[in-house]
């Protein structure tokens, strides 16, 4: 494993830095500062979002959604919207 770090001027620099990447699967915010907490939740992209804990082990089924930009897309097995991604939408409308 490998973790890069990187020094940020304050916070909304730091959410600027994470969000300048080209992945976005996981990321997590250690603070009890509540409203850096909904700041993170409004900016950070991220498809996991972790507060106060380590930012592995997403529960399949639990937190569906797989991640932004290069990091995967769509829901991760077992999520409730994980049979929408082998279906094709279609909407149809009709005029009596």
């Amino acid at each position: 494993p490998v973790v890069g770090i990187c020094k940020a001027n304050d916070f909304n620099h730091a959410i600027e830095i994470a969000n300048n990447t080209e992945y976005g699967l996981t990321g997590a915010v250690i603070t009890r500062n509540r409203e850096k907490i909904q700041q993170a939740r409004e900016d950070f992209h991220v498809g996991n979002l972790y507060f106060n804990r380590g930012c592995t082990g997403a529960i399949v089924g639990y937190q569906p959604f797989g991640g932004f930009n290069m990091s995967g897309t769509d829901s991760k097995a077992g999520g409730p919207d994980y049979l929408l991604q082998h279906m094709q939408g279609k909407t149809t409308s009709e005029m009596y």
